[in-house]
């Protein structure tokens, strides 16, 4: 099943899946000092402003580090979690 299908079976939640093509990190090109601009830029897209435009209560699940490590940087108070961490929060009784 695709990641979005098992998100919908957890608990009916609503799933708002981006055509991000690329968080702009790719790794460790993003960190390189010549390529940042052009890392933000990409990012800046689609990704990153779906995520400042969500509702603060909204989870923001993305399973790279580099896809959760630009949005750490680059959207303030926001932190992204893997899909394994979101499956662990739906299976924890509450």
């Amino acid at each position: 099943a695709s990641e979005v299908a098992i998100v919908r079976g957890c608990g009916g939640a609503q799933v708002t899946e981006l055509d991000a093509g690329c968080c702009g990190m790719a790794g460790g090109f993003g960190y390189a000092r010549d390529h940042f601009e052009i890392s933000r830029t990409i990012g800046e897209r689609v990704l990153l402003p779906a995520v400042r435009g969500s509702a603060p209560d909204t989870l923001i699940v993305a399973d790279g580090f580099s896809c959760r490590a630009q949005i750490a940087q680059f959207c303030p108070g926001r932190r992204a979690m893997h899909l394994a961490q979101l499956l662990d929060l739906a299976s924890t009784p509450a």
